[in-house]
Parts: structure tokens; sequence; C-alpha cells
């Protein structure tokens, strides 16, 4: 691990606030907040939309078991924290292949290990993923499970398809279970450009790219969408408050939903 290098988890971690980050995290950080000011309401934002898509999930929905593609760092409350607010037994499968996050993630594991899971995987890895006995055991009665993509799909090139990655997921659910989506996204196209070749300079080509939105609606082909007829910026999806964190700027949106698979 070259901590000399930003990590995407990190930069995220240090944009909401967080200690686990280094100096070359909060230098990449500075340069997207120069090219696009909102970023650090836009990640505030994202994380309020993971906080209540779960709760709603859970207390309105029933759901009860969870599946986190591309975690990050912990940061709270984790999904396990609000989906046990409602069920202290709901079961939460954690997915991240960054050491660090899977460092910091098998200690909160020491909260309820009977409950919550961190698996070491690449969230492309479908098949390696629900054949582990973690994720397996959600399954063990086809009860309906919510698979998160909360924030992540810009990371997966279009080389790798990442429209294909998420029906692959719904495929492998029970029927009558859900997906919470959201990526980076603006139709601002130089903005697109810029700020996706940065972000595959510092890690080695590896990063996806900030799509359209009408890429992101891809998404949700053959999902039910739930409280809205399209996906949207996400701080207006089911909002707590009018109090809650809005951008000053919309250069870019985090954008997406929660939808059920029939």
């Amino acid at each position: 691990m070259d901590v000399s290098k930003p990590s995407v988890a990190r930069m995220y971690d240090h944009l909401l606030g967080g200690t686990d980050n280094y100096i070359s995290d909060r230098e990449a950080c500075a340069e997207l907040l120069r090219m696009a000011p909102s970023t650090r309401e836009l990640a505030l934002i994202n994380r309020a939309f993971l906080v209540r898509a779960v709760r709603y999930l859970a207390a309105e929905c029933g759901v009860r078991r969870f599946i986190d593609h591309g975690s990050g760092l912990p940061t709270r409350p984790n999904v396990h924290q609000v989906a046990h607010e409602v069920d202290p037994s709901s079961e939460v499968v954690y997915i991240d292949n960054d050491p660090i996050v899977l460092a910091h993630g098998r200690m909160m594991l020491a909260e309820d290990p009977s409950t919550t899971s961190v698996l070491q995987a690449d969230m492309r890895h479908t098949d390696k993923i629900f054949t582990s006995p973690e994720v397996t055991r959600l399954l063990r009665d086809q009860q309906p499970v919510a698979a998160l993509f909360v924030s992540v799909l810009h990371c997966i090139p279009d080389r790798h398809d990442p429209w294909a990655l998420v029906h692959r997921v719904a495929e492998r659910l029970p029927p009558g279970s859900y997906m919470v989506i959201s990526q980076l996204a603006s139709d601002d196209a130089q903005l697109r450009d810029e700020v996706t070749a940065f972000m595959k300079d510092i890690t080695n080509d590896t990063w996806g790219r900030v799509r359209s939105l009408q890429e992101v609606n891809r998404f949700f082909e053959d999902l039910e969408l739930l409280e809205a007829d399209e996906p949207v910026e996400v701080s207006r999806w089911k909002p707590d408050t009018d109090l809650s964190v809005r951008q000053a700027t919309q250069e870019w949106i985090e954008y997406g939903g929660v939808a059920r698979i029939p």
C-alpha cells in the first residue's frame, strides 16, 4: 500500500470530514474542489442519501439483508447501524478491495460479528461474490435483499460494462429485492472530461468516468423506481428536512434512486 498515491476511498473519507486519509488524498481533493467547488457538499449529500435509502428499505419495505458494493471506509452511521435501528437482526455484507477499508471493516466487525461481514473482493467479480459464504447466507431462503451501488459505478471503466454488472447482480437476487444506485453525473461535457482525466491519472487509468444523466438512467432499465418517476439528484430523494446539505453549484451531481426488482 503506497500512501504517497491518493486512494478514492480515502479521498471520500476526507471529503466527509474523516481522519483516515493522507496528504496525497487531501491534495487530490483540493484539485477536485478547484475543478468542481461543490464536491464536498456532493459527498455529504450522497452519504445522507445512503442513510435515508437504507432506513427506508428497512422500515418501509421490510428489508433485513444488505450487500454494500464498494463500501469504502466506515463512516457513522454505517449501513448495519442504520439497519439495526429498525431491526437488530438485520444482516449486512460489505464488499471492498481496498486494504485500508478491509482493516477498518474488520475492526468494525467487533460490534456485531453475527450479523455483519466484510468480504475482500472486486465488486465487478459477481460470481466470486455470490458464491462466497457471506453472501450465500443472505440468499438462504429467498427473502428480499438490497444491493447497494452508492457512488461507486463511476469507478468502473466502460470496458468493464458497469451496466451489465448491475443487471448481473439483479438477476442473482431473489424476486422483489432492491437496488440502491447513485453515480457522479453531469451534462457538462467539458467538466466530465476534465474530472475523468484527472481521476484516471491519479488511479493509473483504473477509474471509470463521470457519466451523463441519460447514461445513469440506463442502470434502472427493467427496474421499478420507488418514490420517484425517474432518477433524481439524490438530495431530492425523500429528504428528511429542508435544512439538509445542498450544493451551492451543481456542475456535477450524485444522480440515482432506489428501485425494486420485479
